[in-house]
């Protein structure tokens, strides 16, 4: 006989399109009732144009009629907003003083570290006037959905991601707006999209501590910050405003990241600190947590980057990194 679980279980293989992600883990599936004749299937329309439910409706209905012959499916979908269907467990945002140090890519790593432990992870790029996550990952798509929601793009490792350069025509154009605009952007991000079930989102802020940020902070439900620097002088002096800035914000600061750290020259074996003396103990101290690690000026990262295959990338950082965020991020998922 049939239970609630053995259907749920089974229509794991219904992918919702354009996502790749099952109804249960987009957290579409709302409901199953089985009578001796007849499955009913509940399903929230949220995000889903005609066609996407119309494929998801023939799909359930194959799933049953593998399961049982003789059993009548019936797909009923409701409305629902995707507020109300977003279940996210923890929110990392990734800030820093200024840009230019490397924000956008320590968000990238983060997420694909946690992405390599098989958890659910979404990036929400709330840089609205830099985006750079879509070509670190190579996303050209745009995204789907329907007047109740938008579905974020997928990356080749199952990242979801959202960004607004995924809405412009081309990837160069600008975006010339002003703050409360690009506020309302950053809310429409975490509010209409759809991300379903994720163990994490990983947000990179825009840079400094201006509107934008402010923004992000007050709306997401940041629970820890990754403060990401660059050995110089003036970067040091203004990444304890943005440290400063989280504590009176009352958001925890998980730890520190030093980028171009050092070059390391193969031919010597030895790491040359191009940009002045690490800092990175410093920080740590200042933002009372640890240094989560040290990244140095790679070429292959940058070249992987620029070609849109940073999820190709593996080195001693990423280790080190890796152990770091182990120990510091919340570990409820």
């Amino acid at each position: 006989m049939l239970t609630e679980k053995t259907v749920t279980d089974a229509l794991a293989d219904v992918l919702v399109p354009g996502v790749t992600r099952n109804l249960a883990d987009m957290n579409l599936l709302q409901g199953i009732t089985l009578t001796n004749n007849q499955a009913k299937i509940t399903v929230a329309s949220t995000a889903l144009d005609e066609s996407a439910q119309n494929w998801i409706r023939e799909k359930c209905a194959s799933v049953i009629k593998g399961l049982n012959g003789d059993l009548q499916t019936e797909v009923t979908f409701v409305e629902k907003r995707p507020v109300e269907i977003n279940r996210v467990k923890n929110v990392i945002a990734v800030m820093s003083g200024k840009g230019g140090v490397g924000k956008s890519l320590v968000t990238a790593l983060t997420a694909m570290l946690l992405r390599s432990r098989g958890l659910n992870v979404g990036i929400l790029d709330a840089d609205i006037t830099g985006p750079s996550i879509p070509r670190m990952f190579g996303l050209t798509s745009r995204p789907r959905g329907s007047e109740s929601g938008i579905l974020p793009v997928t990356s080749a490792s199952g990242i979801q991601i959202i960004s607004i350069n995924l809405f412009l025509p081309e990837e160069e154009d600008a975006v010339i707006w002003r703050g409360p605009l690009i506020g309302r952007a950053i809310t429409q991000f975490w509010e209409d999209v759809l991300w379903g079930n994720l163990d994490y989102m990983v947000v990179d802020l825009p840079p400094g501590t201006a509107d934008a940020p402010l923004t992000a902070l007050q709306v997401l439900p940041v629970n820890g910050i990754i403060v990401v620097f660059t050995p110089q002088d003036l970067t040091t002096m203004i990444v304890k405003k943005a440290i400063m800035m989280a504590s009176q914000m009352n958001k925890k600061v998980l730890g520190v990241v030093e980028n171009m750290s050092y070059l390391y020259l193969p031919e010597l074996k030895k790491n040359v600190e191009i940009f002045g003396k690490s800092r990175g103990e410093e920080m740590a101290k200042a933002a009372g947590a640890p240094l989560l690690a040290r990244i140095p000026v790679d070429p292959r990262l940058a070249a992987l980057c620029d070609e849109g295959h940073i999820e190709r990338y593996s080195s001693d950082a990423m280790d080190s990194l890796r152990e770091g965020l182990l120990k510091a991020i919340p570990s409820n998922a």
